[in-house]
């Protein structure tokens, strides 16, 4: 009976972050399941702890990337990237979504894919205002599909990619090696179906005569602050190491230069901050620690075991498919904490751990809440003044994630097969 308990709180909660009811913030959902479960004693305080503490290094990671975003947006460095992207689309539509793609390509390889929502959505915003665009919104749905389209081309491009591997992460080349072919794939793919479906709106033109601001001195400290975070991200991934801390330090150092440089109060940026995410992850990981207490983590190690026995083809593409499709179910954080531990116990062939990690990456496409970097997106939309409907989101979620995912998988299975 108690575990029937913590799969009613558990769904109702994740339900809750989904549909937003009354429209009350997705954290309030998540944080208030978590607190349920411990009212009731169906999970210990030292078990919510625990699952708190899980997330300490995703915490760090979003809290540096945060206040870099609010930081660089603070100092107008968004509205100059994007007066020079409209300016290069040359009253191209077409040329422009192209230019903000290959952007987010760029953003979400070397600063992540929830970097990507936090910090290329204003910018998108901004360029598309600059534009002077009648529908912002296919332009800013490339910052939601490219975050996790292209979040396994390195293994920084998604936390959920350390989680999967654990401490049994490839060597760099042997990543590239895996994995440049199917993100390729992925990439493309996402591209060609949001492009097609979005050929109406891209009809219009974009104004051509679009005045270069001038960029502050914070704003040139903001950009080495983004640059340094980059290569910062890149030598903890090669040592291996976690990337929350160093993410954190470099935000809250570039943070604190540039206010002392145009001489802000920091609540200026600090108060902007969307630090509901926080709690929100929070509540996600005590949810995952007690559907641990079910039993699931070693029901799903004997399923995936047995089916590998049977059939590793047949296992590779049911536990790619439906991988991705479970991430928009409870999200792709909670199921990548769950898949990376069942893959690490059950010691499975490496394609089958390949199919995981590109469900977990790609297979939140589908819905709103399928990725933290897509909840991260919805709220950066909300203070540009735009909405997108659950529903709005999953219409253009199916054709786009659901073709870009059986190309991929058929690339890793090939791949394999070719090996």
């Amino acid at each position: 009976m108690t575990h029937i308990f913590i799969w009613i709180i558990t769904f109702v909660s994740i339900a809750g972050v989904i549909i937003r009811p009354f429209n009350i913030p997705e954290a309030v959902w998540a944080v208030s399941g978590a607190l349920l479960l411990l009212i009731f004693q169906l999970l210990s305080v030292s078990e919510g702890v625990s699952g708190i503490a899980k997330g300490l290094d995703v915490y760090l990671f979003l809290t540096g990337m945060m206040l870099l975003a609010e930081t660089a947006r603070e100092e107008g460095l968004f509205d100059w990237l994007a007066a020079h992207a409209t300016k290069r689309a040359e009253g191209s539509a077409s040329r422009l979504f192209l230019l903000i793609y290959l952007v987010g390509v760029v953003v979400t390889t070397f600063l992540s894919n929830d970097a990507t929502a936090v910090v290329l959505t204003p910018a998108v915003a901004a360029a598309v205002n600059a534009a002077k665009v009648k529908n912002p919104l296919p332009y800013l749905f490339i910052c939601a599909f490219i975050a996790n389209a292209a979040s396994f081309v390195l293994p920084i491009s998604n936390p959920a990619n350390l989680v999967i591997y654990g401490s049994h992460m490839p060597p760099l080349l042997a990543w590239l090696a895996q994995y440049t072919l199917p993100s390729l794939v992925s990439i493309g793919v996402t591209y060609a179906v949001l492009r097609f479906t979005q050929r109406e709106a891209l009809t219009e033109s974009v104004e051509t005569a679009i005045a270069i601001p001038a960029l502050s001195p914070g704003g040139r400290l903001a950009i080495l602050g983004i640059a340094a975070t980059a290569v910062v991200l890149l030598v903890s991934s090669a040592l291996d190491r976690p990337l929350g801390l160093p993410t954190a330090i470099t935000g809250i150092l570039t943070t604190v230069l540039v206010l002392i440089r145009a001489r802000l109060n920091p609540l200026v940026v600090i108060k902007e901050v969307s630090w509901s995410v926080l709690p929100l992850v929070a509540g996600l990981f005590v949810l995952v620690e007690a559907l641990v207490k079910t039993g699931l983590i070693q029901q799903l190690t004997t399923l995936l075991h047995d089916s590998t026995t049977r059939s590793i083809a047949m296992t590779t593409w049911v536990s790619g498919i439906g991988v991705a499709l479970t991430c928009n179910l409870v999200n792709n954080l909670p199921a990548g904490l769950i898949a990376g531990t069942v893959v690490q116990v059950s010691q499975v062939p490496d394609v089958i751990k390949s199919a995981i990690l590109i469900g977990i990456d790609l297979g939140p496409n589908l819905s709103v809440t399928g990725s933290l970097a897509t909840i991260l997106w919805l709220v950066a939309l909300r203070r540009e003044g735009q909405q997108v409907s659950a529903w709005a989101f999953l219409k253009l979620g199916i054709p786009v994630m659901l073709t870009a995912l059986l190309f991929t998988l058929g690339t890793v299975w090939l791949y394999y097969r070719l090996a």
